[in-house]
């Protein structure tokens, strides 16, 4: 779909393509464009260079640093970044916590946290699951016990995205066990320097090691890194779970892909023509695209009402449903369309020393195989998708 833009909206994407042509590092765009993993430096170097632009944070006021753009604006930013290969800025600071901070954050915090969330200072983690408490968010055991102007946390977060990196941790902990399990509940900014936290990273099927295991071990964390009062995270966490579920989406990305997609196939031969000739391949085809455009119009919607001043309401678990199926099954077809060479799993192409290595067959199928084993937790994180139904049927169809 070519979304009818206004000149002006039209003038901000010739901006935005010529700023990604001008500044993006091409070394880190033939990465991220062909799949490969970045390592933090690359991630950092792009953020301050969006920074130094002033293009670090659409979302957030022009008062503290955002942009003023409107939602078309925002998506075409985000679609031009996707397409041209640019890698995602990593949501745990700007996107997750920044906004807790904003709204029921102190002064304090705001003037401390918000700035070096902004220039990349700081990489964030978000310390939520814990083992047997994902889904069920609500029953973490992790405790926090008040100790005069300290909290003393013990415990463990598990799938930890990134936690080897971060510098600091924003994380639910358990003040409170004698009501109702969401009103004991305390939203705490945890430094990853603390004495008592070990991280232990966790090999995934596509043979990374971005997720991680927690382990807190009597952390003395001050009274005043908690967010808002105490017993309330509960309420911190869900609004940060309507920005990260919207976030999901990732509809830019997802277009990305499929203009990889439908490029693989008119190049793949299935019998007397290419792949994208076989009617079965190509109802499959058409069926994607037309999800991918139903998603982005509800991207639209979501975006529109954020720019308005309302937070992300049930919507959000719509987009996130419909955006990780997207995803999912886009790497399916990618996968299917390149065939035997998807198969062989090539974990020496991806060290950091090494991903620009002739590989196996095609030039973009090594990193086909490893997206789609990646791309399966995308149904789960942020909340499972069965639990983003289980939200639409109570708060929309009134279940």
């Amino acid at each position: 779909m070519e979304l009818a833009l206004s000149a002006e909206d039209a003038a901000f994407r010739e901006e935005v393509r010529a700023f990604l042509k001008d500044r993006l590092p091409p070394e880190i765009a033939a990465k991220a464009g062909s799949g490969f993993r970045l390592s933090k430096d690359d991630h950092v170097r792009w953020q301050q260079i969006l920074f130094e632009k002033g293009w670090m944070a659409p979302g957030w006021p022009v008062e503290l640093g955002g942009t003023g753009w409107t939602a078309m604006q925002k998506h075409i930013f985000d679609e031009e970044c996707a397409l041209a290969g640019a890698p995602m800025v990593i949501p745990f600071g700007v996107t997750m916590v920044a906004p807790v901070i904003m709204a029921f954050g102190s002064q304090e915090q705001k003037d401390r946290y918000l700035p070096r969330i902004l220039r990349s200072d700081d990489w964030w983690c978000q310390g939520y699951s814990e083992p047997g408490s994902g889904s069920d968010l609500a029953s973490l055991r992790t405790k926090a016990v008040r100790d005069g102007d300290h909290y003393v946390v013990t415990g463990q977060k598990t799938w930890t995205t990134l936690a080897q990196h971060a510098d600091m941790m924003f994380t639910l902990v358990r003040t409170d066990d004698s009501g109702k399990q969401q009103e004991g509940i305390t939203f705490l900014l945890i430094d990853m320097k603390s004495p008592g936290i070990t991280v232990q990273p966790i090999t995934t099927i596509d043979g990374s090691a971005e997720i991680n295991n927690v382990f807190l071990d009597d952390v003395r964390v001050p009274v005043a890194n908690r967010v808002g009062e105490e017993g309330k995270g509960w309420t911190y966490a869900k609004y940060l779970l309507g920005h990260e579920r919207t976030s999901i989406a990732a509809v830019g990305r997802s277009k990305a892909q499929l203009r990889k997609l439908k490029a693989i196939a008119r190049a793949e031969a299935s019998g007397n023509g290419t792949l994208i000739d076989d009617p079965d391949f190509a109802l499959r085809l058409a069926q994607i695209e037309i999800d991918l455009l139903a998603l982005e119009s509800l991207v639209l919607r979501a975006l529109y009402a954020e720019t308005a001043g309302k937070p992300p309401g049930p919507e959000a678990s719509f987009l996130k449903i419909k955006g990780t199926e997207v995803q999912q099954g886009l790497t399916e077809l990618l996968v299917e369309a390149v065939g035997p060479y998807a198969a062989p799993f090539q974990p020496e192409a991806f060290r950091q020393d090494n991903w620009n290595e002739e590989p196996v067959g095609p030039d973009y199928a090594p990193a086909l195989a490893p997206l789609y084993f990646n791309w399966r937790k995308a149904s789960i994180y942020g909340g499972s998708n069965e639990i983003q139904k289980n939200i639409i049927a109570k708060t929309v169809l009134g279940l």
